[in-house]
């Protein structure tokens, strides 16, 4: 983890402030457009938020945190209670949406969904590279400052995504928003990279009992079928850093030695990885690097 120090809060809209988290013990670590740290807040919670500074200044890390009608306490603590001066723990960052080189991009965001996609959309336009942003959402935080930055790159409103894929047929396209919008997008770009807030719903076979098995002690940890792997292990005294708990911002990883594991997450676990909030097994026995 990296010591933090709120440094300023900005209200971007109604709904939305943005926060700029200075190091307080030097440069911060890098990252690279696409990254999220995961913040850890004073009520105990842990939250995931993407990075939307500048890669080129570590001296502080910019994050935005739209207050949730339905928060779960995280959003809600930011909003209300957080202040200037704080000192507050993140990780390092972490990338599952990473930009790829290309000559053309076309960049779709959602409402908060903005917030990976202020990063690319700067980095695009310093590689030389054609670069678009279609702007959508009821409140559009940084549509401003976007709009200042990137003149006519820059589109608010709706998108139609079949008029986009024909004006923009070789564009590489990113997007991330609500989930009807990264559906949409799915079903129309044939090269489309997204990133979700909230688990897709998927159906999966019945959960199953299966075991692990600790590589570094020899130890064996039942998972019942009612358990996650991630609850299973924290209650045999092997607990795993854990965010979202819903197979979406990737902290949980773990590495798997032996056996198959069934990948239920919604970032593509690497190979010989796996994510221990969702993911379960397709064998009966899993040998772990714990």
């Amino acid at each position: 983890m990296q010591k933090t120090v709120l440094d300023r809060v900005e209200r971007l809209a109604d709904d939305v402030v943005s926060l700029v988290l200075r190091g307080d013990e030097g440069p911060l670590a890098p990252w690279e457009p696409g990254a999220h740290i995961d913040l850890e807040l004073p009520n105990w919670l842990t939250r995931q938020y993407s990075l939307c500074g500048d890669p080129g200044d570590l001296s502080s890390y910019r994050i935005a945190v739209r207050h949730d009608p339905l928060s779960r306490g995280g959003s809600e603590y930011v909003h209300l209670f957080l202040r200037p001066g704080r000192t507050l723990s993140v990780s390092l960052p972490r990338n599952h949406f990473p930009l790829r080189a290309a000559p053309e991009y076309l960049f779709l965001a959602g409402g908060i969904g903005i917030t990976p996609i202020v990063p690319m959309l700067r980095a695009a336009v310093a590689s030389g590279a054609a670069a678009t942003l279609v702007y959508a959402g009821r409140s559009r935080p940084f549509a401003a400052e976007l709009v200042a930055a990137y003149g006519e790159r820059v589109r608010l409103g709706r998108p139609d995504l079949a008029a986009l894929a024909t004006e923009f047929p070789a564009a590489e396209v990113y997007c991330c928003g609500p989930e009807p919008m990264l559906a949409a997008a799915e079903a129309v770009f044939p090269r489309v990279h997204t990133e979700r807030f909230q688990p897709t719903r998927r159906v999966f076979g019945p959960d199953t009992p299966f075991e692990v098995v600790s590589a570094r002690t020899g130890e064996t940890i039942p998972v019942p079928a009612d358990e996650s792997l991630l609850d299973a292990l924290d209650h045999a005294g092997r607990p795993v850093p854990s965010g979202c708990r819903e197979g979406v911002c990737g902290s949980c990883e773990v590495r798997v030695l032996a056996g198959e594991p069934e990948h239920r997450d919604d970032i593509g676990a690497p190979a010989g990885r796996m994510y221990a909030c969702v993911s379960r097994a397709l064998t009966p026995r899993l040998v772990l690097d714990l």
